[in-house]
């Protein structure tokens, strides 16, 4: 695979670090702590992210995986194109995206493959999955969504097939998600389209399952937010005094998932320069997992500028798959 960090990025390791600690020190002073998900995917984050899809707590990745199995099928059929170009935000491993360009293999297509991942790690083990071969170049790209598809864009005027995978969109609130979406179809031609990971509302026990799972991997994926604050800004967590909780919103329609202080305890960020306190069972919010209806994925795909063109899902209709298309 050919990678390459986006050249916007080439030296932005300082920059990345000091939004790292900006963003840190913004989250720990608020009255209610927070710190963003985005800050999950470092190298170990990355690795322990795979282990939890692969637990058999964790419905999405397996429910997903069998959609795009039969999905993969009939995509090329709908894009009617010689050659695509399949462009990923937040590839992973790059396992369900095989599924989706071997399709396009398949049909006789030829696939130029752009995987877009923040995280180096993932980006290697992507590269272990998917390697050329004859019809499909690979070219992974090392930076943010957007400036990957503009790098992507600047260098072809093919057709375009955005995959966003995994619920990811889950981890905006409804606004945020709409804003996203319509930066994204901003970005595309008419007549590219993008095929996103919806997870739909379900039973409260089966979503608690698969965000507490039983070998402890979302605690530990959690907490790794610590750890990581520690190892690149000189904090003094100590991890054995936190602990990972998460609960459905109702309200919301989403999954909240928080760090709880399990002591009165002070921490010291050294790059920061800063002490911060928390009280016995105080919590860092961490991350919202929306969950959807279909009203409320027909009803962003309108708001967003795109027309829905499928839903591909699971029997249960546990997931969708929803294929739109740029207006």
């Amino acid at each position: 695979m050919k990678m390459s960090k986006l050249a916007q990025l080439i030296d932005d390791d300082e920059q990345e670090q000091n939004q790292f600690a900006t963003d840190v020190l913004a989250g720990l002073s608020s009255v209610e702590k927070h710190l963003s998900c985005k800050y999950f995917y470092d190298d170990t984050g990355s690795e322990l992210f795979r282990d939890i899809t692969q637990h058999e707590d964790y419905y999405l990745t397996r429910t997903e995986y069998a959609i795009l199995d039969d999905a993969s099928e009939r995509l090329p059929g709908v894009l009617d194109e010689k050659e695509i170009d399949i462009v990923e935000l937040g590839a992973g491993d790059g396992h369900k995206s095989q599924l989706i360009v071997d399709g396009f293999l398949r049909a006789g297509l030829a696939v130029n493959f752009y995987p877009i991942d923040i995280s180096d790690k993932a980006m290697h083990m992507l590269g272990e999955t998917i390697r050329d071969q004859p019809n499909l170049s690979v070219h992974g790209l090392i930076g943010d969504y957007f400036d990957g598809l503009r790098f992507v864009r600047e260098r072809s005027a093919r057709r375009q097939l955005v995959l966003f995978l995994g619920s990811n969109i889950g981890n905006f609130d409804r606004s945020q998600g709409q804003t996203f979406l319509r930066r994204l179809c901003s970005c595309l031609n008419t007549g590219d389209h993008v095929l996103i990971g919806f997870d739909l509302k379900k039973d409260i026990t089966e979503l608690i399952a698969a965000y507490t799972d039983s070998g402890n991997l979302t605690r530990d994926f959690n907490l790794n937010l610590l750890a990581r604050i520690n190892r690149e800004l000189g904090g003094n967590f100590d991890l054995d005094g936190f602990q990972h909780y998460a609960t459905y919103n109702p309200v919301l329609g989403a999954m909240e998932s928080y760090l709880l202080a399990t002591r009165e305890q002070r921490v010291f960020i050294s790059a920061l320069q800063r002490e911060f306190f928390f009280a016995a069972f105080e919590p860092i919010h961490t991350e919202y997992s929306f969950k959807f209806s279909p009203s409320d994925i027909e009803q962003l795909c309108d708001l967003s500028g795109f027309t829905p063109v499928e839903n591909f899902a699971d029997e249960k209709e546990r997931f969708f798959s929803s294929l739109w298309r740029v207006a």
